[in-house]
């Protein structure tokens, strides 16, 4: 599940919080609201930030026989 959460302070401070989304898709998905938001003092990346996507590989294996025909 996919969650944003803000948090505003009296000074105008806004704290973002993403959680649920791995990898640097975070980025993605805050781009515009940061915009929004002002001047992006900075990023403190949560470990779901690390992780890498989980890949589905296949390999597909050709077999060639002879026919006794």
């Amino acid at each position: 599940m996919e969650t944003l959460e803000f948090v505003i302070y009296p000074d105008g401070r806004v704290q973002e919080m993403v959680t649920g989304i791995v990898g640097a898709s975070c980025a993605e998905v805050t781009a515009a609201i940061e915009a929004q938001l002002g001047k992006v003092v900075s990023h403190q990346p949560t470990s779901e930030f690390f992780t890498q996507p989980d890949t589905l590989q296949q390999t597909a294996v050709n077999q060639v026989g002879h026919s006794q025909w």
